[in-house]
């Protein structure tokens, strides 16, 4: 008898779309259409609608994912989702968490507690299931009708690119089409039609190990954290990772043997009873229900570039790691974030295309952080040789005796990547240790003067953070100049910073404080959070040059 899996999430399926045609050919011309929808397409397609751009989103199925797929979503992620105005139900469905637990077979090695930040706006990690987080985004998208159109079971089937844009064929269960783009972004994951279509090929490494993704629905008192399990009896030889999900749902990863058959240990009679073997290893006795079944293979993959003439491509259809350490979607989302401006910019005249390169650069930067990081912990999760496999043992064994070994075993999570080499990065007359470099990105800290955080005051435009009234008196010109620039004034002393009273005065010295910020310094922020240049008194004509050389993409 097969299994009853249950649903805890209400799908809702979407009508295919055609549009009006002459001949199969969509009439008029698009700025940007967008190749798969999911987290990275309408990230990308709300990260544009900030700048007033409209896309045309192509996606092939007809509902959101299912199951959990990318199962957390990082500080970073949030506050790009802040910005996207969807972080409040994110972290209403997610359940944030801060501990690990890593096992030798049934003993316990590593106890991993994360630094809190108690002055960060959100924590570090949440755990929620992909379908939520994309149909928050859809109901973002739902806002923008005038800029964001969301065309359900369109499947790309080829891209003609050119000088000045590119042309599409396009599938439909009502027909095919054909339409034109001046850009096109593909965000149409790990099997990229784009990609296939444009002929590009990944490089890097294809991990040997595989391994099953079960969803269950189980009531227990186990408090929330990632626990993860070497050579367990329920999985003797290999790997189990779990994850605690809101709503009782809970998230198995579990690694096959070299010597398992990956159709028969895929059917959910051989599914289950693993689960339930290591559920009774655990002491769980309550009933439980499985929800989704899926198999992955590990892969640490990048194309070389990342732009190609007038296609970009973010997320899995531009690189893939494996899923230790939550880079994967994450990472997608860091993407949108610092593509849709450069786009946005290049479309309204204010930047040259070449500032496009530097996506290529910066993100080509972050992906090699994250394969260096995920490449570590794949290979001591799933041993790639006889090699590894005698040293992960070692390591193992020794763990249990010796404390300073002992965190070799955490899969180290992901966490924000700056650019200390990015081509845009201007200027760092920065004194104070520890203030941000250019390329870092800004540390968030309370700001109570103007919102409970500064990422609250950063928007689709370039920001001056000043820290006296002087500066930013000096500065106020250029806001009504192009590129667009809001200067923010964070001044922690004077008479009108006293007049905010003790607690507000605190918090906004805090945020000084965690900028290294001084009298006459002007802290440069881009539109994606990164800083741009810090200098070392508030000169309109150094933050023009700034702001100049960022939008001329003075690639060196």
């Amino acid at each position: 008898m097969e299994p009853a899996f249950v649903s805890y999430f209400d799908y809702r399926s979407f009508a295919p779309v055609l549009p009006p045609l002459a001949d199969g050919r969509e009439s008029g011309r698009h700025a940007v259409v967008i190749a798969g929808g999911g987290p990275i397409g309408f990230a990308m397609a709300l990260g544009l609608a900030r700048h007033g751009i409209k896309c045309v989103v192509l996606e092939a199925d007809d509902s959101v994912c299912t199951g959990s797929r990318a199962g957390c979503v990082t500080r970073r992620t949030l506050e790009i989702f802040d910005q996207l105005g969807l972080a409040e139900p994110v972290l209403r469905q997610g359940l944030p968490w801060a501990e690990g637990w890593s096992y030798f077979r049934t003993t316990e090695i590593f106890h991993l507690q994360m630094p809190l930040d108690h002055e960060a706006k959100f924590p570090s990690l949440v755990n929620i299931q992909q379908c939520y987080v994309e149909q928050y985004l859809l109901d973002r998208i739902g806002e923008y009708p005038d800029l964001i159109e969301v065309r359900w079971q369109n499947q790309v089937k080829q891209v003609h690119s050119h000088a000045t844009g590119c042309t599409l064929d396009v599938t439909t269960p009502q027909g095919d089409y054909r339409l034109d783009a001046d850009w096109l972004v593909a965000a149409d994951g790990a099997r990229s039609a784009v990609r296939k279509a444009l002929g590009l090929r990944m490089l890097g490494t294809r991990y040997e190990g595989r391994y099953v993704i079960v969803d269950i629905r189980m009531k227990s008192a186990l408090p929330p954290g990632r626990r993860a399990w070497f050579d367990p009896p329920s999985n003797p030889g290999a790997t189990l990772l779990l994850h605690k999900h809101r709503d009782d749902l809970w998230r198995f990863d579990y690694q096959l043997r070299d010597d398992e058959d990956a159709e028969q240990a895929i059917e959910p009679a051989n599914v289950l009873a693993r689960v339930q073997s290591h559920l009774e290893l655990m002491g769980e006795k309550n009933p439980w229900q499985p929800v989704w079944i899926s198999m992955y293979a590990a892969s640490c993959l990048t194309l070389e570039s990342y732009r190609h003439g007038r296609v970009l491509l973010a997320g899995d259809a531009a690189h893939l790691v494996p899923i230790f350490g939550v880079r994967g979607m994450n990472s997608g989302i860091d993407d949108t974030h610092n593509l849709a401006w450069k786009l946005a910019y290049v479309i309204k005249g204010l930047a040259r295309t070449e500032l496009l390169d530097t996506y290529t650069a910066e993100r080509r930067f972050a992906m090699h952080e994250n394969m260096r990081h995920a490449s570590k912990s794949c290979e001591f999760m799933a041993p790639p040789s006889p090699a590894f496999k005698l040293m992960r043992g070692a390591v193992l064994g020794l763990a249990q005796r010796n404390q300073w070994i002992r965190s070799l075993v955490d899969p180290r999570q992901s966490s924000a990547i700056g650019y200390p080499q990015s081509p845009l990065n201007g200027a760092n007359h920065a004194v104070v240790a520890g203030a941000p470099a250019p390329g870092d990105n800004l540390p968030d800290a309370p700001i109570a003067a103007a919102g409970p955080h500064l990422s609250t005051l950063l928007g689709p435009h370039f920001s001056a953070l000043v820290f006296d009234a002087a500066s930013a008196a000096a500065l106020r010109e250029l806001e009504t100049g192009n590129p667009p620039l809001r200067v923010i004034e964070l001044a922690a002393d004077g008479p009108a910073a006293r007049r905010l009273g003790a607690r507000r005065l605190a918090a906004r010295r805090l945020g000084a404080r965690r900028l290294g910020a001084r009298p006459g310094q002007v802290t440069l922020v881009r539109p994606d959070g990164h800083v741009l240049a810090q200098l070392s008194h508030a000169d309109p004509a150094a933050v023009r040059r700034a702001l100049q050389h960022c939008c001329e993409a003075a690639l060196t």
